[in-house]
């Protein structure tokens, strides 16, 4: 499979002249290509982007509504493709990447259509007259991780608001979301409204985000880079939303069902096999109950059987890349020097898969705050257990650490639960397992983020706020955006 970049409500040839391989992450053969992409691209993207700002912001909510629901459908309809290619480009193991990374965007775009049938686009406000504007054209600016669902959580809220969008996926899994594209192609959306520049980072990313035309940013990835972002956003003054790196923390405390509890703890650190930003990579647990937890998360963590993707017996696939891979050795390495306790897991490669991008789960125990494996986020299936000897020091350690993307609390007491959860530091927090909830804000304190997705928070991030200070007595006329 190779494609070209879309811009203009039409595939085009792109101005760079090289191309980048995406490889299977099992079988490390070659998918298929995308152009490496050029400025002369990115100035081509936003041009078309801005031609359409105007008479899309116009265009009345309900008919933005319907192009959100029509490109769910599409979604709906290419679901198996969908999920097969992002099993292969990003190594989540399919019948989760089904669930989680086609069915969600689906559900997105579809709940977003939702929520513009009675949006406060405008609202009197005594005398004034508030007025919620698109922003202009927002570049999008996705990971590799969850390469669709990223896109979708951004492009709905940004078309629901009725700006332009220009992204930019990135070049380790954009097969996907070429699909996608295909997807938003068959839909008809009006020219510009919608466009894909393909190409690395530092470049395509670079010049979306210093652009003079680019009103927004929004971007997830590494807190590294969503800082270098910020940077050359400042050149114009330009918003950014930033979802960042994480490094959540699960609190069991001592009255909780252990076996259900550290159970679930370990599936959420290892979905996606662990290359997922709000993974729940530490553990905190009572130092009185230390041995019982260990000997439930090392049974659990040796059921997530590694295989191939596509194999519905798998329940962990590779990661993403070579050097995401070794990566995360090294930190296995490095926590094994520092002291932590190895339960299971280890460097090797899981037996009999020496081929693809592979790591065993992988669980430490006997962590401590410091420790380079409970600080810095690692990206892949290893779980640092910490023990603590009360809930103040339980969110102590929680808190104490850069990030503060999401969390979770488990305990006996639901009132006593929801009581630790206050005092996180996160921008998310699960409370005894509470359920997904598509509409809730999404987003990080500290070093994880700036913004919120999803829900009505993710629709707000797109608009300007204009205050008209009318005459008392004064009647107004809604626009087609109100």
């Amino acid at each position: 499979m190779s494609r070209d970049i879309y811009v203009d409500g039409a595939w085009a040839a792109s101005a760079g002249t090289e191309r980048i391989d995406v490889l299977d992450t099992t079988s490390e053969e070659v998918l298929g290509s995308v152009p490496t992409g050029s400025v002369a691209d990115v100035e081509q993207a936003v041009a078309a982007a801005v031609t359409a700002s105007r008479s899309w912001a116009d265009t009345a909510p309900a008919e933005r509504a319907r192009y959100l629901r029509e490109i769910a459908a599409g979604i709906d309809a290419r679901a198996d493709d969908m999920a097969t290619l992002i099993a292969q480009e990003v190594g989540m193991v399919k019948e989760a990447a089904l669930r989680v990374q086609v069915r969600l965007p689906a559900l997105f775009f579809r709940s977003t259509a939702d929520l513009l049938e009675d949006y406060p686009f405008e609202e009197r406000v005594g005398s004034s007259l508030v007025v919620r504007e698109p922003i202009g054209v927002v570049g999008c600016i996705t990971a590799w991780n969850y390469p669709v669902l990223l896109v979708a959580t951004k492009a709905a809220a940004a078309l629901a608001a009725g700006c332009t969008v220009v992204l930019k996926p990135s070049e380790i899994s954009p097969l996907c979301v070429y699909l996608l594209t295909e997807i938003v192609d068959e839909v008809g959306l009006p020219p510009g409204v919608f466009n894909l520049v393909s190409g690395p980072g530092p470049v395509i990313g670079e010049a979306l985000a210093r652009h003079p035309d680019v009103a927004m940013v929004s971007f997830t990835g590494s807190t590294g880079a969503g800082k270098r972002v910020s940077q050359l956003a400042s050149e114009h003054v330009k918003r950014v939303a930033l979802e960042l790196g994480g490094k959540s923390a699960m609190v069991i405390l001592d009255d909780a069902d252990l076996e259900g509890a550290v159970t679930e703890g370990v599936a959420r650190c290892y979905q996606n096999s662990g290359q997922t930003c709000s993974a729940l990579t530490r553990m905190l647990v009572p130092r009185s109950k230390l041995a019982e937890v260990e000997a439930i998360a090392a049974a659990a963590a040796e059921r997530h059987v590694a295989g191939n993707p596509l194999d519905p017996a798998s329940l962990l696939g590779p990661l993403a890349s070579a050097a995401q891979r070794d990566r995360v050795r090294d930190y296995i390495q490095l926590g094994i020097d520092e002291g932590a306790k190895l339960l299971t897991g280890g460097t090797d490669a899981p037996e009999g898969l020496d081929a693809g991008y592979f790591v065993r789960p992988t669980v430490f125990s006997e962590v401590t705050p410091k420790m380079t494996i409970a600080q810095e986020e690692i990206f892949g299936p290893v779980l640092s257990i910490i023990p603590f000897d009360d809930d103040d020091q339980a969110v102590e350690i929680a808190n104490d650490t850069v990030y503060g993307l999401s969390g979770a609390v488990w305990s006996g007491s639901l009132e006593r639960a929801e009581a630790v959860a206050r005092r996180l530091q996160a921008g998310q927090i699960d409370v005894n397992g509470g359920p997904f909830n598509p509409l809730a804000p999404f987003g990080g304190y500290k070093q994880s983020g700036i913004g919120r997705e999803r829900g009505t928070y993710g629709i707000d991030e797109f608009l300007e706020i204009k205050s008209l200070q009318l005459p008392q007595d004064a009647t107004t006329v809604s626009s087609p955006s109100a």
